[in-house]
């Protein structure tokens, strides 16, 4: 039985979650269907700008994506502390970037005069909209219903384009959520569309690499920091130039086409992360079967059943089996 998302988020341990959209009957309908003869290749670009696009207006940042034929996985990083920071008018901007808003909110942001009752009115938009801003389920609402529409337009038919539910699951501590990404931009390698990281399209990998080619990190994404220090900018542990290099020693390991081993600078990641090589690649190669639900650590990931008052531990075992060395 699907839980409601409110049992699922937990930012008290940790903002980073996982998250996988498909469409109905598993159809390739942001891909070549085969079995109906047709191309439908150019949605991926439509997924792929507006994924990028809500990150300029949420307080979401993207760790990862990866848009296939038929799905698409979007690693997220919530960063509260960040929507507590902006102004009321600030909140307005950042709403209105993506969405109609309210004729008082447009007054509030011209500063027309408003009575006291239409003030109120206002500071309650902008307490909800404050909310939206760093909820995951408007991010993916915000995603999908713009290309269910054009999708359904093209095609002259009305319905569901995506399954009604997303599935999300918790990434509690740095070795899930490094393993995640990397599963994530490895989807295209694995699935034999393309051949390396570097061609993948719609990616995140290759989005990296290509700025990573000129010196730089895509603005569009987290960008990778380094190492642990005082006054730590947002962003995500170690340097980009090791990431991409453990991710394209991983994607040459699991094409049977390809000979490749991992590196020494990747094997020191791993030694960090506490998982032996043989966990990564299989947590890597089969990650969403292997966790149906949150990924860390096992004391990470009993903090987080306990703020969440579940009974059960279900997917501790796995927990414990890959992410423990």
């Amino acid at each position: 039985m699907a839980r409601p998302r409110q049992t699922i988020v937990s930012l008290e341990d940790t903002p980073y979650y996982h998250c996988c959209s498909r469409v109905v009957r598993k159809a390739f309908l942001c891909g070549f269907d085969k079995s109906m003869g047709e191309n439908f290749e150019h949605r991926r670009e439509w997924v792929d700008s507006r994924i990028l696009e809500l990150a300029t207006i949420f307080a979401i940042d993207i760790c990862a994506y990866a848009v296939m034929s038929n799905h698409l996985h979007v690693v997220l990083k919530v960063d509260a502390d960040k929507v507590k920071q902006w102004s009321d008018k600030e909140v307005l901007i950042q709403w209105h970037k993506g969405f109609k808003g309210t004729l008082l909110t447009h007054k509030y942001l011209k500063e027309e005069d408003l009575n006291q009752f239409e003030l109120q009115t206002v500071n309650e938009c902008i307490t909800e909209y404050r909310k939206r801003l760093i909820d995951i389920s408007w991010f993916m609402r915000s995603l999908s219903e713009p290309i269910a529409r054009m999708a359904n337009k093209e095609d002259k038919c009305t319905g569901r384009f995506w399954e009604g539910r997303f599935k999300s699951q918790a990434l509690l501590d740095e070795a899930a959520v490094l393993a995640c990404m990397a599963y994530v931009d490895l989807n295209p390698v694995r699935a034999k569309m393309a051949a390396t990281p570097e061609t993948s399209d719609y990616t995140s990998i290759q989005r990296r690499i290509n700025s990573a080619i000129k010196g730089e990190q895509p603005p569009e994404l987290l960008p990778f920091v380094g190492n642990e220090r005082l006054n730590m900018p947002n962003g995500l542990m170690f340097s980009v130039k090791d990431y991409i290099v453990l991710v394209e020693d991983t994607g040459r390991i699991i094409r049977e086409d390809k000979r490749g081993a991992i590196s020494s600078s990747s094997q020191d990641i791993l030694n960090r992360l506490n998982i032996p090589a043989e966990n990564w690649l299989k947590i890597t190669t089969e990650f969403g079967a292997l966790f149906k639900g949150a990924v860390g650590a096992l004391p990470a990931f009993t903090e987080y059943c306990e703020h969440l008052e579940r009974k059960r531990r279900q997917g501790a075992a796995n927990c414990q089996r890959w992410l423990c060395a």
